[in-house]
């Protein structure tokens, strides 16, 4: 069965998440750990459909999580290290983590003052560490960049050397986005020129890399990732983290969708039962155009604009060239769709979220994970 035989058998819209392409992202993620002894955790603010979280967590070492809400999820239904890290801690945020989380990441010195004294009464002893700014990107999209001029993501250097440490264990950084191996050594180079004397004081035994590194991309290269990891673990005589979280579930994914409507505005206009706005964000936000399945040919002079359901007059997912113009009834294939879709989707408008389901190649019949309706919109309403 392939995606197209499942997404027959499957209400419109739906998310479906392949399980033999997630399963060998897993693999390769797992052969990181083998071949250095990091330990890759899951960035549960890209994927976090717990329903695949038996299958993950066979293959990873923990999830990472950024709210209480992300860290209970990850607690509840993956074995293993929990992380967590936010911009901030409300008091009553930081006690709850308190229980649930084996390493807290603070943005700031002063976090790190008012909370000092209770992570010294933990009883597993809490690792806590300090999320730092390489001051060096290459993330070209500001609104995905944490090392921007003004960014609050991270301390800088010049704010950290001298500061009293005493008591922290660990570091990290999150400077990468869609990345191969080449912009983690240039960041690792910044990173060890601004911070070298810390990260040698022997009370640091820990280094998270942070996101943004797509180890599962084809053209990644694996060999210099471990080198990288290696070298650090070496010099520094530390335990490296990744917590990769698109390179779990890319091109695992796909959003099935329906033609409802087409309409002329100077070109064809199909109108899906889905949405850009309420169920790809990233599409609007990156921005990008999202893959359609047997559309990869823009040599066609065909042209097609999709939009979606709701009435924001910007809900466009993207201009296409396919060989004909849809026909109303139409089901259409969006790629790359299970990380960043449900984790912040929406029910602007009150359309309803799409299906979730899952399907592996050998079996004969996709999975329906999840349906929504009425009562998902009214009850995160008052």
């Amino acid at each position: 069965m392939d995606i197209h035989q499942a997404i027959k058998q499957l209400p419109s819209p739906c998310y479906v998440v392949d399980l033999a392409k997630l399963e060998s992202n897993c693999h390769r993620l797992a052969q990181v750990e083998k071949r250095t002894g990091a330990r890759v955790l899951l960035a549960m603010k890209g994927f976090a459909m717990h329903a695949t979280f038996p299958l993950v967590s066979q293959y990873l070492s923990g999830v990472c999580a950024s709210s209480v809400n992300e860290a209970q999820l990850g607690k509840d239904f993956f074995p293993g290290e929990l992380h967590a890290y936010a911009p901030a801690f409300s008091d009553r945020n930081f006690l709850q983590l308190f229980g649930l989380a084996d390493h807290l990441t603070l943005n700031s010195l002063a976090q790190w003052r008012r909370y000092q004294h209770l992570s010294e009464t933990h009883p597993n002893k809490l690792k806590v560490g300090l999320r730092v700014n390489p001051e060096y990107s290459e993330v070209k999209v500001d609104l995905y960049n944490p090392c921007s001029p003004g960014s609050r993501l991270g301390i800088r250097p010049d704010d950290l050397l001298g500061a009293n440490l005493e008591g922290l264990t660990g570091l990290h950084f999150h400077a990468l986005c869609e990345d191969n191996s080449q912009t983690l050594a240039n960041t690792l180079e910044a990173l060890e020129t601004h911070f070298e004397p810390i990260l040698r004081r022997s009370d640091i035994t820990w280094l998270n890399m942070g996101g943004g590194h797509h180890i599962t991309r084809e053209d990644y290269d694996l060999d210099h990732l471990c080198e990288l990891i290696d070298h650090i673990q070496s010099t520094y005589g530390m335990q490296v983290y990744l917590e990769p979280g698109e390179a779990v579930a890319l091109n695992t994914g796909y959003l099935s969708c329906t033609v409802l409507d087409l309409i002329e505005n100077t070109l064809p206009i199909a109108i899906l039962d889905t949405s850009a706005t309420a169920h790809m964000p990233d599409v609007l936000e990156m921005p990008y155009r999202p893959v359609v399945l047997g559309w990869e040919d823009d040599d066609n002079p065909t042209k097609v604009r999709l939009g979606g359901l709701t009435c924001l007059a910007g809900d466009v997912v993207g201009d296409y060239h396919p060989r004909s113009v849809p026909k109303i009834g139409d089901q259409l294939i969006f790629a790359d769709m299970a990380h960043y879709t449900m984790v912040k989707n929406s029910t602007f408008n009150g359309i309803p979220l799409p299906a979730i389901a899952t399907f592996h190649p050998d079996d004969s019949a996709p999975k329906i994970v999840r349906q929504f309706g009425y009562a998902d919109y009214r009850d995160r309403l008052s």
